[in-house]
């Protein structure tokens, strides 16, 4: 028998399942604390907001208290705005949102792609962009108003110029990064400039534009709110505006609620979905 042989080292599979159980064990707990620790946090600050508020350390007019903002909430839920049904605003502002997040998105991406594949355009439109992007994107909101109306075409267009820069330069230095000899291997394999970037180019920005997308869609919600609140006939952002009106502080914060809720949601569903695309990726929790 060989000497090589004899002094390979020998993997016990039994020994190297129970590091991998203690792994998963270890990562469990972690998530566990993790999640604890959340709820702690959250339920501390509530609590100190609650007795400040009702100590009159803080003026409960104008920061409110959790309860009274628990209160406007159950009242919406279960006899409506003065708009309609709750459900029926959150629908809208959803609605605005998710059509100015998928306009912005697509039209981010293959501007994206287009100029970072192709240098002569990215010169030319370079300087435009760059002037564009430094337009504070908000103002725009009153402008979109007054062309589009008070429907939901304000409120999608404000969502769509606040999602498509961060899109865009995701989408641009994705195309950028690409590993060149892969477009170099593609090439002499005969690939057209069309498949190499739907082959290569894309699949490789992916990671990149996935990481926008995250924050892309609150954007989004941030352009539907501001343009509701400009004007509009229904919405979270007019509900914003009408407590507002009123002196309702715990209608404000309720409203916010609201939009953190959808917001979480929707960054849950996008976390879900990349995992599902990107199984190959490791996890925090492998590392």
């Amino acid at each position: 028998m060989s000497p090589d042989v004899l002094s390979a080292p020998v993997v016990d599979p039994a020994r190297t399942q129970d590091r991998a159980q203690s792994r998963a064990q270890a990562a469990r707990r972690r998530k566990v604390i993790v999640f604890a620790v959340r709820v702690l946090l959250l339920v501390a600050v509530l609590g100190l907001w609650e007795v400040l508020s009702r100590a009159g350390v803080i003026d409960p007019f104008n920061f409110s208290m959790p309860s009274k903002i628990w209160d406007q909430i159950w009242t919406w839920v279960t006899h409506g705005t003065a708009l309609g049904s709750l459900g029926e605003q959150i629908w809208y502002t959803l609605y605005e949102a998710l059509l100015g997040w998928v306009i912005g998105v697509i039209a981010g991406v293959v501007f994206g792609i287009a100029l970072g594949r192709i240098a002569f355009l990215a010169d030319v439109l370079g300087p435009y962009i760059k002037v564009l992007n430094s337009i504070p994107r908000i103002v725009l909101a009153p402008i979109f108003v007054i062309w589009f109306g008070l429907g939901a075409s304000s409120k999608v267009a404000s969502a769509v110029v606040l999602v498509f820069f961060p899109v865009f330069f995701n989408a641009f230095q994705g195309a950028r990064e690409v590993d060149r000899n892969l477009v170099a291997n593609a090439r002499i394999l005969g690939a057209s400039d069309r498949r190499v970037t739907l082959q290569v180019v894309i699949p490789s920005a992916t990671s990149w534009i996935f990481t926008s997308l995250h924050v892309s869609f609150g954007f989004a919600l941030i352009g539907a709110i501001v343009g509701e609140y400009i004007g509009a006939t229904k919405g979270i952002g007019l509900l914003v505006a009408q407590s507002q009106g009123t002196f309702n502080a715990a209608g404000v914060y309720a409203a916010m609620v609201i939009l953190a809720v959808v917001a979480l949601a929707a960054e849950g569903l996008l976390t879900f979905a990349e995992r599902r695309i990107f199984r190959w990726k490791p996890s925090d929790s492998d590392s």
